[in-house]
């Protein structure tokens, strides 16, 4: 998923998306683990996922705190 599509979802989807994104993350590490795990490039888009996410919601954070500061 692009940066610019998370952008557009409202916060309580982010955080939704964010902790289906870490389930499947724990779901990856225990196929990997167990040997049932065929293809691991799933972690690294996964993990990026997770930060894109995050950084979205970083970003609206620090607009918030800064418009709060601008009154």
């Amino acid at each position: 998923m692009y940066a610019s599509e998370m952008r557009e979802m409202q916060d309580e989807e982010l955080v939704d998306l964010f902790e289906d994104l870490k389930e499947e993350l724990y779901k990856l590490r225990l196929n990997h683990v167990t040997g049932e795990l065929v293809d691991t490039t799933q972690f690294r888009s996964t993990r990026r996922d997770v930060a894109r996410i995050l950084t979205v919601l970083h970003e609206r954070e620090l607009a918030a705190t800064i418009a709060e500061g601008e009154k």
